[in-house]
C-alpha cells in the first residue's frame, strides 16, 4: 500500500494540565478538513503548551502510524482515532516509529517536505489523557512511538495525499531505537554519524542522544 496521510489533526480543545507553565495541554487533537499549511512551527491551527518539550522548529509536526493505533486499540478495547495520541498526522502504509532519524519524506504533490528529527517520549499528561494503567511504561515497551519531524520546505497537506521517502542517511538508526531508554549504542552511533556529517540533529534531539549515549 502507497504511504498516506490518513488524517490532519490540530488541537481541538485546551484541557486542564498541572505540569504545563500555562496550566493548561494541547494534547486534545482532532481531524480538520485540508488542505492546511504546514509552517517551520507546524501545522497551521495548531498550538503546544509545554513548549520546554513540545513544538518548536525541531518537534513541529508529530506523526503516528494507523498501523500502530490500530494494534492499540486492539489491546486496550477501544477505538484509538486519529489525534488521540496527539499525532499531528496519522499516516498509512508507512512504518512511521521504524524510520531513521534524519529521513526525508515528501507529502503531496505541492512541495511539503518533512525531516525525522526525534521519538516521542510519553509523558504524565499523555497518560492523564488515555486514563490507562501504567501507560508511560506500556508505551514506552511497544516502542511504537512515532516520530518528530521538522519542516524543511513548508507546503500544504490534506488527508490522502502521498508520503514519499526521499532520502535516509545511511546510519540506521531508527526512530523506535532512541526511545528513552535507548537500545544499547543506539544513541552513541548516532552521534558518531553526525560528527562524521551523515545526519544533522537538532539540539533537543542531540543532548537527549548524549544523555543516553552516557546511560551505555
Amino acid at each position: 500500500m502507497e504511504p498516506r496521510v490518513s488524517a490532519v489533526c490540530v488541537v481541538h480543545t485546551l484541557l486542564p494540565e498541572p505540569s504545563t507553565p500555562s496550566g493548561l495541554t494541547s494534547i486534545d487533537k482532532r481531524p480538520v478538513a485540508g488542505p492546511v499549511q504546514v509552517g517551520p512551527l507546524g501545522v497551521a491551527g495548531d498550538s503546544q503548551q509545554d513548549t520546554p518539550h513540545h513544538g518548536g522548529t525541531e518537534f513541529a509536526v508529530y506523526c503516528y502510524a494507523e498501523e500502530d493505533a490500530a494494534a492499540w486499540a486492539a489491546e486496550l478495547g477501544r477505538a484509538v482515532p486519529p489525534g488521540l495520541f496527539g499525532e499531528n498526522l496519522r499516516t498509512s502504509g508507512l512504518d512511521v516509529s521504524g524510520l531513521a532519524i534524519g529521513t526525508r519524506l515528501a507529502v503531496g504533490d505541492t512541495g511539503l517536505v518533512l525531516e525525522v528529527t526525534a521519538p516521542r517520549n510519553p509523558c504524565a499528561t499523555f497518560a492523564r489523557r488515555m486514563g490507562e494503567p501504567h501507560w508511560v511504561r506500556r508505551f514506552t515497551e511497544r516502542r511504537a512511538p512515532g516520530a518528530y519531524a521538522r519542516v524543511v520546505v513548508p507546503g500544504p497537506v490534506a488527508a490522502g495525499d502521498a508520503i514519499t521517502v526521499v532520502t535516509v542517511p545511511g546510519h540506521g538508526v531508527s526512530v523506535a531505537a532512541l526511545m528513552a531508554p535507548a537500545l544499547p549504542g543506539a544513541a552513541a552511533a548516532l552521534l558518531a554519524a553526525e560528527a562524521a556529517g551523515a545526519v544533522s540533529l537538532g539540539e533537543r534531539m542531540r543532548r537527549g542522544a548524549q544523555h543516553e549515549a552516557r546511560r551505555g
